[in-house]
């Protein structure tokens, strides 16, 4: 496959901004790593005009993706789980053109995989957690149940990720392989609720419980990014003030729910600001026992 896909490579691998170039080959019948393609070409980029863009060929038989995008936007997507394929890509693909050591450093980094990435990442899957959490119970409570058993699924990959990334490694494609190894309590919790004999009612809320009890003693390491941003002042934070932060712009669409978690659980605590109008104040948001220095 290599040698039919050579001449492609060795022009892209001619071009000024051209980084790195990897090839990853279709191992199976069915590939979602490829997206069933029979090879893609990942090429990485110094700068172009789009972040990224996507070419399909044909050739003998095979079908091939082409896919280039800018070095920014492939550390964004490891940093920001914007592909989930791509960790495996950089890990297990085969290099065919490296300059200056790019694609080397690429896999240095996620196997290093820094406190600072993994506390941003976990606060993402935070968020999306507790979202889905919380759309669990609702539909629990409204005997939707087929609707509650497919969200407490979703709940549990990514309370299943936050295990992953705590142990300083990327969630892959293959998900549950990981986490058996890693956290087998959520490994379990999984496997109960999708290989028990119960009523699908009686999962729903046997897991809500455990969901809870899981959710709530990762808490704190979980939200470590937000709450270190939080920390940085002594004042207290409105709502406005995080979300607009820089660092917080990956998870911002899930911020309500975070901050509504850790204020229900005591982690965070609220406090009044005056407004224009009388009896109605802007709740703002600070660690407990922090009182802001005149």
């Amino acid at each position: 496959m290599e040698r039919l896909f050579k001449p492609i490579y060795e022009e892209q691998a001619s071009h000024a901004d051209t980084l790195g170039i990897i090839l990853i080959e279709k191992t199976k019948p069915h590939s979602p790593i490829t997206d069933n393609f029979d090879v893609i070409m990942l090429v990485i980029v110094q700068e172009s005009n789009e972040d990224w863009h996507e070419k399909h060929y044909e050739f003998n038989g095979k079908t091939a993706a082409m896919l280039t995008l800018t070095e920014r936007s492939f550390h964004k997507w490891i940093d920001t789980n914007g592909n989930r394929k791509a960790v495996e890509w950089i890990l297990a693909g085969n290099v065919v053109y490296d300059r200056n050591q790019c694609i080397s450093s690429l896999r240095e980094r996620l196997r290093k995989f820094p406190h600072e990435k993994r506390d941003l990442r976990k606060a993402m899957e935070f968020g999306k957690l507790l979202k889905s959490y919380s759309e669990v119970k609702d539909l629990y409570a409204s005997e939707q149940y087929k609707d509650a058993f497919s969200r407490m699924v979703h709940t549990l990959h990514y309370l299943a990720r936050l295990a992953v990334v705590g142990e300083g490694y990327h969630p892959e494609v293959t998900l549950w392989d990981q986490v058996k190894e890693i956290d087998l309590e959520i490994y379990k919790l999984y496997d109960e609720l999708i290989e028990s004999d119960e009523p699908i009612a009686k999962r729903i809320q046997l897991m809500i419980l455990a969901a809870d009890f899981a959710i709530s003693r990762r808490a704190k390491v979980s939200a470590k990014h937000l709450l270190d941003i939080i920390e940085e002042d002594d004042a207290a934070w409105a709502y406005e003030e995080l979300k607009n932060h820089p660092k917080i712009t990956s998870y911002a669409s899930d911020l309500t729910a975070i901050l509504h978690y850790l204020t229900e659980k005591g982690i965070l605590t609220t406090e009044k600001g005056e407004t224009k109008v009388a009896g109605v104040y802007r709740r703002k948001y600070r660690m407990p026992g922090v009182m802001k220095q005149e």
